[in-house]
C-alpha cells in the first residue's frame, strides 16, 4: 500500500489552518503538503509539524499574487525577474519548515518564449539550491485555461531540457485523468520520472469512488512500480467533514 499524505489545503478545509495538521495525525496520515503556506508565519507551520509529528512533503512556488494574478508565474516572460526575487522567499520557507519538495508552477503562458523562461527559471532554482528538490507538473486546461505546462509528453521534454538532478515529474491522477483520459495509462509511461504523487477523483475532484479510475489498480501499478515517494490525497472532500471521507484509505488498511 502507498504511503498516504494529507494535502492541508483542500482536506480538513472546515477547520482553521492550524487545527488541521492535529486532525491530519488524528486521522492516521505522517505526512502532510500545502500549497501555499506564505500567508502564515513559517514558524507557526513548524510548531504545528513539529507537535503533531509530520513531515511536510510539498509547497508549491512562486507564491501567489493575492491582488488577483494567477497562483504560477515561471514561464511568464514579462514575469521573469519577479520569480528570481521570489524563489528567494520561497526558499526561506522551505528551509525553516523542511520542505521535501517545491512544486514550480508554470502559469497561463504559451509559445517558444515562455519555454525559454521556464527552463532558465527552473536551472535557477535548481542551481540555487542544489540540497532542495524541486517538481513540475501538468495541470488540465479546463481548471487551469492557458497554463504552459498541459501535457505529459511537454513535461519530460521540459525536465530533459532543464538537466538538474534534483527537478522531476509530479504526477497527478486527477490532472493526468483530464488530459490524457487514463490516468493508470499516464503513470505507466511517464511515472519512472515522478518523485511525488497526487490523486483525486475526475472530473469531480473529490475522493476516490467516484469517476472511471479505478483508484485499487492504480494504487497497485504505483506499488507495483517501485515508486517509495508519498501519495497525497489532494481533493476536496464531498463530505462536511473529512474524516467521513477517508473511507477509501480505511478500506486499504489490514483488517
Amino acid at each position: 500500500m502507498p504511503r498516504f499524505a494529507a494535502n492541508l489545503s483542500m482536506l480538513f478545509a472546515e477547520l482553521p489552518f492550524l487545527d488541521r495538521f492535529s486532525a491530519a495525525a488524528a486521522a492516521g496520515f505522517d505526512a502532510v503538503e500545502v500549497l501555499f503556506p506564505y500567508e502564515f508565519a513559517a514558524k507557526d507551520t513548524q510548531r504545528a509539524l513539529l507537535a503533531n509529528g509530520l513531515e511536510l512533503i510539498l509547497i508549491n512556488a512562486p507564491p501567489p499574487n493575492y491582488t488577483g494574478g494567477d497562483p504560477g508565474y515561471a514561464a511568464v516572460p514579462a514575469l521573469s525577474e519577479r520569480f528570481q526575487r521570489d524563489i528567494r522567499r520561497v526558499l526561506r520557507y522551505a528551509d525553516v519548515l523542511k520542505a521535501g519538495r517545491i512544486h514550480i508552477m508554470a502559469g497561463p503562458a504559451k509559445g517558444a518564449e515562455a519555454r525559454d523562461t521556464f527552463v532558465r527559471n527552473l536551472r535557477t532554482a535548481a542551481e540555487a539550491a542544489p540540497y532542495q528538490k524541486f517538481t513540475i507538473e501538468p495541470l488540465n486546461s479546463g481548471d487551469f485555461p492557458g497554463y504552459f505546462l498541459d501535457d505529459y509528453n511537454l513535461a519530460l521534454d521540459i525536465l530533459d531540457e532543464v538537466g538538474c538532478h534534483n527537478v522531476a515529474l509530479q504526477f497527478d491522477a486527477y490532472h493526468a485523468q483530464l488530459i490524457h483520459g487514463d490516468a493508470l495509462k499516464v503513470w505507466q509511461n511517464f511515472g519512472h520520472r515522478a518523485s511525488h504523487v497526487q490523486f483525486a477523483a475526475a472530473p469531480l475532484r473529490c475522493e476516490p469512488g467516484r469517476g472511471p479510475l479505478d483508484f485499487d489498480a492504480l494504487f497497485a501499478a504505483i506499488d507495483e512500480s517501485g515508486y517509495d515517494g508519498w501519495v497525497s490525497a489532494e481533493y476536496t472532500p464531498s463530505t462536511p467533514r473529512t474524516e467521513d471521507s477517508l473511507t477509501w484509505m480505511r478500506a486499504l488498511q489490514p483488517a
